[in-house]
Formats: structure tokens, sequence, C-alpha cells
């Protein structure tokens, strides 16, 4: 059974980190960063951490080092460190580190205890919580990986200042899919405080915890977590390798006016809400066009899709604003529809 992480925020985050070793007692303790948290996160981290001795790792910042040879350095200081299966490593980072970190950490001596603290929006509110880790492996993201959870989670605001206006708003993006797929009132009040979200940054958390609490390990309901990833991760996999890659809440977004798409067209979802969906996202996020190389490239990575059974490709739908469906499936006509719908809107 997955453990739910302990859940703490601003000064409650900052009195735990001050008080340490006295929460978790620790043989060693190891601080994974990436090029950009040393520089940027780092000091504020150390100002509040009550126990100063400790080892930092630091590996490259961004998706395409999220892989098993950067684990395999992270490892191979624990080993030199020689870290025991009482050590404890803190993953300072967003994302793409918190998910490496967390996947190296579970592994190291059949796994030592881990700390997050997330230091993005996007982290925040989705891949610090939710107990999944990953890599990606031969150019699919998160395609190996497991289920398992850290000691705490410490959201503390201050790292937000860190961020420019792109990577801040890229976090929004789970933030309106949470408010999509479980809870109208959220969506709505997103929609009020687009230029605030750090004030829904509990009300989201709270919302996938929920449903995580609800299905540990996505067997089903847990699934709508991936509305607008069926072809989002497809999208962002496909432009990770252009000279202009999309950031995964910019990749998000744009699956989740496609899915919304499908939603309306061939199934329940009303026109004036994928309507109210589209413009929110469309003006909200600079996302660009996709032409028919792009698709072309795009469609055959939907068959690697971590929810496809039997070949099927499973997506998650909307019933409406804030009722969400899985294991919905489309055909290929349907999904090329899609990207016709979505070129009649960037072609405006």
């Amino acid at each position: 059974m997955i453990q739910p992480p302990e859940l703490y925020f601003n000064a409650a985050a900052q009195s735990y980190l001050n008080n340490l070793n006295e929460q978790l007692r620790f043989s060693k303790l190891f601080v994974l960063t990436d090029t950009n948290t040393s520089t940027h996160c780092l000091p504020a981290f150390k100002e509040q951490l009550g126990h100063s001795d400790f080892t930092e790792i630091t590996c490259e910042a961004g998706e395409l080092n999220k892989n098993i040879q950067t684990c395999s350095k992270i490892w191979s200081v624990l080993t030199a460190h020689k870290a025991d299966r009482n050590a404890l490593i803190v993953l300072l980072g967003g994302g793409v580190l918190t998910d490496m970190g967390a996947f190296a950490a579970s592994c190291y001596k059949r796994g030592i205890r881990f700390l997050n603290i997330p230091t993005t929006l996007l982290a925040m509110v989705d891949a610090s919580t939710g107990s999944k880790t990953g890599i990606d492996f031969e150019g699919l993201k998160n395609h190996i990986g497991l289920f398992s959870s850290p000691v705490a989670t410490l959201v503390d605001h201050q790292y937000l200042k860190t961020l420019d206006q792109r990577n801040l708003k890229s976090g929004v993006a789970e933030m309106f899919k949470h408010g999509l797929i479980y809870n109208r009132e959220h969506w709505k009040n997103l929609l009020e405080q687009q230029s605030k979200p750090e004030s829904l940054i509990a009300d989201s958390v709270a919302i996938k915890i929920e449903i995580v609490n609800q299905d540990p390990t996505e067997k089903g309901l847990r699934k709508i977590l991936n509305f607008g990833h069926t072809l989002g991760h497809a999208i962002e996999t496909h432009f990770l390798e252009t000279s202009q890659p999309l950031l995964h809440g910019e990749a998000i977004a744009l699956g989740m006016i496609l899915e919304a798409y499908l939603s309306h067209a061939y199934g329940s979802l009303a026109k004036e809400e994928l309507t109210e969906i589209t413009a929110t996202l469309s003006s909200f996020y600079d996302l660009p066009e996709l032409t028919a190389a792009d698709r072309k490239a795009i469609v055959p990575l939907l068959q690697h899709d971590k929810k496809n059974t039997s070949n099927a490709i499973q997506f998650v739908g909307l019933k409406q604003i804030g009722k969400a469906l899985y294991d919905v499936q489309y055909s290929s006509e349907a999904i090329n529809d899609s990207f016709d719908y979505y070129e009649g809107i960037t072609c405006r």
C-alpha cells in the first residue's frame, strides 16, 4: 500500500526543515539539486536547515537529462560517500528533479528515504505529490519508474520568486486540469485569479491528493489525472527534439484543448464548455502551430502511452467541466479531427 506523504506549507515547511534531524534521524544527509536550483534555491535552503552538514549532488537541468545516466551519477556519489539505508536525500527542484531523484532514491539499496522540496509551481501542485517516480527512456517520457512516497513534501512559496513568467504559467496548466476533471469551483477560481495562482496551490494539491487517496496505484479513478496528457506527452516528447521545445505545462495545455474537443465531438461535453476551455487555454499560453510533419511525428508516439491496454490508446474525457471519465478510446480519424480543430484556432 502506497502511503501518502506528510505535507507542509510555508511556515510549517520552514519549521520542519529547521528541525530536520529531530524529525527524521538520518545517518547522512544528501541534497540533490540541478544547475538552476543549486544557484537560485540552495542559499534559501541552507538558511532554513537546522542540520548544516550535507553533501550536495548536482545534475544538469532539463528534461533531456532525466535519464538513467544521470541516475547512475547520483548512485555513484551516494556510493562514494558510503550512504547507508538510513541516509536521507532531499530533492530540491522542479518536476524533472523530483521525479528522477525519487526514482534514484527508491532504487538505491532497494530504497532510502527522500524528502521533496518542490521549487516550481508545476512540482508543487503535481510532480511532488502522488508518489509517482520516473525517468525518460529512449525518448519516451516517464517510461521507467515506480510508485514510492517521500517522507514529506515541503511546499514553500518563496521558491516561486526564482521562476520566470513562462515557468509559472507552465505550472498553472496542472491546476487548470484539476478543476476541469474534478472541481468546477477550482476552475472558476483560477479564471478569476490567473495572475495570483499561488493563492490556490493548497486547493489544487488537495484535489490531487483526494483523487490519489482513492486510487493510489492508478487502477481506476486516478487515471483522470491524465486528462490532456495522452496527446500532451506525445507533443512534449516530439518538441523536445526540436529547436523550440515546449515546457510540460504548455504541452499539456495543448493536449487539453485537443482532448476537450474529442470530449465534445465524440462525447457529452457541451459546445459552450469546449469554447470556454479553448478560449482560456489558448489565450493564457503561447501555443505553437502544428504542421503536417508535426502531426505525423506525434501520432505514433501515442502507442507508448502508459495507460494503453492491448495496444488500444486510452484517453481521459470530460463529461462536463468538473467531471471526467477514463479509459475512453477514439479512432485515428477522431484524433485527426482534433488536430484540425486546433489548426482552426491557431490560424485565426
